[in-house]
């Protein structure tokens, strides 16, 4: 069951990280960007899920705190 669970919230992150990716791309602004990439990537490298939405949740709240 953890899993899968680590599975879909991969799929999810990943998901919202090409949102922010393409977001920052078109308008050249780089803490989506970078968000975006770094969305991609983390789940590889966690695997307790509950790490696992914390740090995503934080990633994905990040643009909204941080304007540079």
């Amino acid at each position: 069951m953890e899993d899968t669970a680590q599975l879909l919230w991969g799929v999810v992150f990943g998901a919202i990280g090409l949102g922010f990716f393409v977001y920052g791309k078109k308008q050249k602004a780089i803490v989506p960007l970078m968000a975006g990439i770094a969305l991609f990537i983390f789940p590889y490298f966690i695997s307790d899920v509950y790490l696992l939405v914390i740090v995503g949740a934080g990633l994905v709240a990040l643009p909204y705190f941080v304007r540079i």
